[in-house]
């Protein structure tokens, strides 16, 4: 007590005790200054997208549906808040309007939702389909990929029928023109769900697409004869038919430039055109992806801006060699007037992603400004684009298009500025420029560009996909001067001599530039580096990525806020990584099971689908996998009579005991067995009549089989069947730390918490009584 008397006399009676306080007071003042400057700039704008995307996400990860009639009310509620915070409480409007943000973005979403209703097939099936062709599209291996929008279906007729599908014709045949009616006998399945939770949900993409099915023709489709389609075009509307017509525009520009520019180098052009990408080969994307150049594929901002830049440029330059011109009328303007409209007609070609959007609304904002003689880039545009996007296609928020073209945008637009403003006061205190500057500007750009993009995309990257390329700085590097002089400029000249038929030269000049980009992503890919992140925990890339947004908006000091959350979502994200992992995990129809080692998975299957096996690995950060040891039994081998199921029954107890930890033992058409390092015996069972005797003696049992199930007079076994992994999706099997016993217990983790909504509701549909089953517990 003394001590701590002292003490307080010390600090109190001593200079110390006044700085303390005084210290603090400095710091609020200089906060507040900071604030008040920040405010001057007016970027809080520029945080109504984020809060937007704020709400809308959260509307979609809930469980339930919250409606419009719920979400409308509360919208006034804040608004209404909002508009009365005048005045003195005019401080205290910020607070009212990030709620107002929050519930807009909720109600954009749930009106979206309501306003597609795409119905997702419930179960795999084969039938009959009649129906027009959308859109359609050529891999590189010759086959056709057709949207079909369903008119009918027979053999069986469906109940619940999709109203669009995407189908593959794996027969070679001519390929059917868009807006022709076609039938054929299909296999039809349901859009799958993510491969392990927390991952790609696909049926969410599907739903907002309004795509209810995927599959493929048996052989090739027929098409109607020519009555048939000239009755079904006359009920078909306006925007139907201008849709179809822009599709055979998108296929017709395509084909020209791949008859000119062959190969995957055709290929990558036409995509850089018409965003059409299936016709490149596999082995290309791949070495484009590990290279880091698998962005130039988009149609971004980058492949945008370079078109609208050199027609803007190049028209204004022809416009300012007519003599007296220039003095008359505004040259500028009409170059602008003229980019406007080619990056219409390109975003027309290009179809509606968003990255393609993005630029649009972007670059158009930007030339429109040139009108008024207002500064083109800036934050505000940038924002601008988001909203509008945002309020046209909610469900874009969640895609990595979307997070990772605005991240790269908002970055490269914030370091132009502070850029803009470095080398403005560096010329206040010089007295002449350099005659190498120009030069060094562009070095400077490129690597800039390519360093402040990869930076700015790394977490989405990484939180989508896994993975990151360990020398993408250097691909980008090599590669932009290639995209910036050859390859963007000439496609645009190209496109505009195409209508004369004077493309072949341009083409030929772009062609030789994506030929010597595919060589410098050649050769970086040899490097063979790739960082494999794993799957990144939902707080700390919420604090890097907001954390991102901070250092990017803000221009005072207060932007070091956002360094700090980088810094501190970059440790949470690898705290996470290192966090526990699933000892076992089951692919969403059963097929595939897994058991997790250090960096290894063994499964059931010798080959497992490259699919859902790929996505496995990234996620769970692991490179080996272990094939399952196929026994035979002597019954084949010798080629006599195959012994009976009641015998491999019997055999049950001695195989499970047999088998080594950290693996599967198979019997073709029969069972597999495995047993988790943590001791849990696995089995798999193929043969219905197995199930009684596995599932007594194993502590998981898998029984996919659409086939019936005897019952099980045990219940010691986790028992997961195809009705299951319905309802749940993908399964992820821990040890459940909470309880220390041995053998540990398990936790079961499923991909979906609830199939309430739109996208997940089609699992709950039972097509004997044609209604959905009631919500029910999972696993």
């Amino acid at each position: 007590m003394r001590a701590s008397r002292r003490l307080s006399l010390a600090l109190n009676g001593s200079p110390l005790g006044y700085r303390i306080p005084a210290a603090a007071a400095s710091i609020v003042r200089r906060l507040r200054a900071a604030a008040e400057e920040e405010a001057d700039f007016g970027h809080g704008f520029v945080l109504i997208p984020v809060l937007l995307t704020l709400g809308s996400l959260f509307w979609f990860a809930l469980p339930y549906d919250v409606g419009i009639a719920k979400l409308a009310p509360l919208l006034c509620v804040f608004g209404i808040s909002a508009l009365l915070c005048r005045g003195g409480f005019a401080p205290w409007r910020p607070i009212a309007v990030v709620p107002f943000a929050v519930v807009a973005g909720m109600l954009l979403a749930a009106a979206e939702t309501a306003r597609l209703g795409t119905v997702i097939l419930d179960d795999p099936v084969t039938t009959s389909i009649r129906g027009s062709v959308l859109s359609r599209e050529q891999d590189d291996k010759g086959r056709w990929r057709y949207l079909v929008e369903i008119e009918e279906t027979s053999r069986p007729r469906l109940r619940r029928p999709p109203a669009r599908a995407t189908l593959l014709a794996r027969s070679r045949h001519e390929g059917l023109p868009v807006g022709a009616i076609i039938e054929g006998k299909a296999r039809l399945s349901r859009p799958s769900g993510p491969a392990l939770p927390g991952l790609n949900d696909f049926a969410f993409d599907a739903f907002f697409k309004g795509v209810g099915a995927v599959g493929f023709f048996y052989g090739a489709p027929r098409q109607m004869p020519d009555a048939d389609v000239a009755s079904s075009r006359s009920d078909t509307s306006s925007l139907a038919q201008g849709k179809a017509f822009l599709a055979g525009v998108r296929e017709a520009v395509g084909d020209r430039i791949r008859t000119v520019v062959g190969g995957d180098t055709g290929a990558i052009a036409a995509a850089l055109i018409t965003a059409e990408e299936r016709a490149i080969s596999r082995d290309t994307v791949e070495t484009l992806r590990a290279a880091g150049l698998s962005h130039v594929l988009a149609i971004s901002g980058l492949n945008m801006v370079l078109a609208a830049g050199t027609f803007l440029v190049g028209a204004r330059t022809l416009l300012s060699l007519v003599p007296g011109l220039a003095e008359r009328l505004p040259v500028k303007k009409i170059a602008a007037a003229g980019a406007l409209v080619m990056v219409l007609l390109y975003i027309l070609i290009a179809g509606g992603a968003v990255s393609a959007l993005r630029s649009w609304i972007m670059i158009s904002i930007m030339l429109v400004a040139v009108f008024f003689d207002r500064v083109s880039i800036s934050l505000r545009n940038v924002a601008l684009a988001a909203i509008v996007i945002i309020a046209w296609t909610p469900s874009a928020v969640a895609g990595p298009g979307f997070q990772m073209s605005f991240a790269a945008t908002l970055a490269l637009v914030a370091g132009y500025a502070r850029w803009r403003e470095y080398r403005m006061r560096e010329r206040e205190s010089m007295t002449g420029g350099h005659r190498w500057e120009p030069a060094s500007n562009f070095a400077i750009g490129s690597v800039a560009t390519s360093l402040i993009g990869g930076l700015a995309t790394a977490v989405y990257a990484a939180a989508h996909f896994h993975r990151l390329p360990a020398y993408g700085l250097i691909a980008n590097v090599l590669a932009t001067p290639l995209i910036s002089i050859l390859i963007m400029p000439f496609g645009l000249f190209a496109m505009l001599l195409m209508p004369f038929g004077l493309e072949y030269y341009p083409l030929a000049v772009m062609g030789q530039g994506l030929d010597w980009m595919l060589a410098v992503a050649r050769y970086v890919a040899s490097f063979d580096g790739e960082w494999v992140t794993g799957r990144v925990g939902a707080t700390g890339f919420a604090l890097t990525a907001f954390g991102g947004i901070v250092l990017c908006v803000l221009r005072t000091r207060l932007a070091l806020f956002g360094a700090v959350l980088i810094v501190f979502g970059g440790t949470v994200i690898a705290w996470e990584r290192q966090a526990q992992r699933p000892s076992v995990v089951i692919s969403e129809d059963g097929q595939l099971v897994g058991l997790i080692a250090e960096d290894a998975i063994a499964t059931n299957r010798p080959r497992p689908p490259d699919f859902i096996f790929s996505q496995w690995q990234r996620a769970l950060a692991v490179r080996n996998h272990v094939a399952p040891v196929v026994e035979i039994s002597s019954a084949s081998a010798a080629k006599s009579e195959p012994r009976s199921h009641t015998e491999s029954a019997a055999n049950v107890a001695e195989i499970l005991s047999s088998v080594k930890a950290g693996g599967f033992l198979c019997r073709k058409g029969e069972w597999c067995v495995g047993r988790s390092h943590e001791g849990w015996t696995i089995a798999i069972v193929d043969a219905p009549e197995l199930f009684p005797s596995l599932c007594e003696a194993a502590d998981i049992v898998i029984a996919a089989t659409r086939r019936p199930l005897p019952a099980c007079r045990s219940s010691r076994a986790l028992i997961v069947t195809a009705e299951t992994l319905r309802r749940s999706g993908a399964i992820e099997i821990y040890v459940d730390e909470t309880q220390a016993v041995a053998p540990p217990r398990m936790r079961v983790a499923n991909s979906f918490a609830s199939t309430e909504r739109p996208w997940q509701r089609h699992r709950r549909y039972d097509w004997r009584s044609n209604d959905f089953h009631d919500e029910q517990g999972t696993l």
